[in-house]
Parts: C-alpha cells; structure tokens; sequence
C-alpha cells in the first residue's frame, strides 16, 4: 500500500507566534498519526514556479491516515491557531508504489 504525504508551503509572517502557538503543539497529533518529517525548511531553490519561504514534506503509513490526520479535531484546532501567523498551501497525496524508470 503506497504511503501519503503531506506537501506543504509556508510563509510565516510572526515567527515567534508560529513557533508558539503551532510547532510547539503540533508534535503530539504527529505523533498520533505516525507521522515522519521527510522535509522541514530546509534550504532550497526555486527551480520553476512560484514558492513560498518555508517548505514541509510529512510521510504516513498511508493516505488514508494522512487524510485523518489533517481532518482530526486536534489538528483543525492547530490550523486555527497557526492562522493569524502564517499562510499556507498544503495538498495531501498519495505516494507512488509503481516500476520505476529504467
């Protein structure tokens, strides 16, 4: 069964208020849903297309349980805390589990 992903870009605007009311709470529902951290902020270019300043990729199990995860209450409540900080793109993906290239 393919993983899901969560693909987020992210401006923040209030690094101390994000820091505050968003990352220091996110953890435990992560923590919930399994979550891994393939991606967190890290340097990065701007290959085509537009972009944002910070940028996340989280793996699941599956995506079905990234699907649960964003749609939990705990995390609904984080979205609202997170909002007055910060603005987002975040799309929700199934992994690919098919042949390769070769």
């Amino acid at each position: 069964m393919p993983k899901g992903y969560w693909v987020a870009r992210v401006d923040v605007h209030d690094l101390d208020g994000y820091k505050r009311d968003y990352v220091a709470h996110n953890g435990a529902v992560f923590a919930k849903y399994g979550a891994r951290f393939l991606v967190r902020a890290g340097t990065f270019e701007t290959a085509e297309g537009t972009s944002r300043s910070r940028n996340v990729v989280i793996e699941f199990k599956d995506y079905a349980t990234a699907l649960a995860c964003f749609h939990s209450p705990e995390y609904q409540a984080l979205i609202k805390a997170r909002a007055p900080f910060s603005e987002s793109d975040l799309i929700i993906i199934e992994g690919y589990d098919g042949p390769q290239p070769g």
